[in-house]
């Protein structure tokens, strides 16, 4: 039943250690033939250990970021680069002010461009991408919702860069963040599903029981809008890592 390539480890840490080796591999391969190589970044709870190994491999073991050039998958709306719970913020501090990238090279959406003007932040987003080459490899976490960004339930396949309202459960999980759920903004700006599936590898984690529901609906669920990572099965080059925890509900359906 399952349509898409699930590795499941026995803990977290594999996991990680196995996708960040694939990144190193990939960096390495694309710095030998003079090429740059272009990351999809999420934020998050689920990729901080990922970025913890990422900056290990850059300190213990060399691996260079000099030819990355990164984008993120969205922004809260409303909030600047200084500010504590902003994406900006969190990169830099779990990842980016740790290994060599060039600050030229990280790209992420303005959560403070006026309404006016998100559009064309939007579409420059999305053309930024297409400038450089495409995206290699884009690291996802899976939201309560089902959600891959800020791809909230009713997101549109082709869906490309653009402002969405956060759904009440994406607001909810991160009320603590945010001192209280009347702090969460209420919008974003996200790469969009479409631009996301556009990406040539996809890596999807999940870690715990609370994920094993969402993570079994979109791998083994029909192809549809109320859970953007269903949209993953149709991608031919997607995989989900996942811990014994998160594929507790796939496992019970295959026995």
């Amino acid at each position: 039943m399952q349509k898409i390539p699930v590795e499941i480890f026995s803990t977290k840490q594999e996991a990680i250690a196995k996708l960040a080796a694939e990144t190193a591999t990939l960096i390495r391969n694309n710095d030998a033939e003079g090429k740059q190589t272009v990351l999809g970044l999420a934020t998050g709870g689920t990729p901080l250990d990922y970025y913890k190994e990422l900056i290990r491999l850059h300190q213990e073991e060399g691996l260079s970021f000099q030819n990355v050039i990164s984008f993120n998958l969205d922004e809260y709306a409303g909030l600047d680069r200084d500010h504590p719970e902003s994406y900006w913020h969190f990169m830099h501090q779990n990842l980016f002010n740790h290994i060599d990238i060039k600050p030229e090279n990280i790209n992420l959406p303005s959560g403070v461009v006026s309404d006016e003007e998100i559009p064309a932040h939007c579409a420059q987003y999305e053309q930024d991408i297409k400038d450089a080459g495409g995206i290699d490899l884009q690291i996802l976490g899976i939201g309560r919702t089902g959600h891959i960004g800020f791809n909230e339930p009713g997101s549109p396949k082709d869906s490309v860069t653009r402002a969405i309202e956060l759904d009440p459960i994406t607001r909810e999980d991160a009320a603590v963040a945010f001192n209280g759920i009347e702090n969460v903004p209420t919008a974003a700006i996200t790469m969009g599903c479409g631009t996301i599936l556009a990406a040539k590898r996809i890596a999807l984690m999940a870690w715990g029981s609370g994920k094993a529901a969402i993570v079994n609906e979109a791998v083994t669920g029909t192809v549809n809008d109320i859970v953007s990572a269903s949209y993953l099965q149709e991608h031919d080059n997607a995989t989900f890592y996942i811990d014994q925890e998160a594929a507790t509900e796939l496992m019970s359906v295959a026995q």
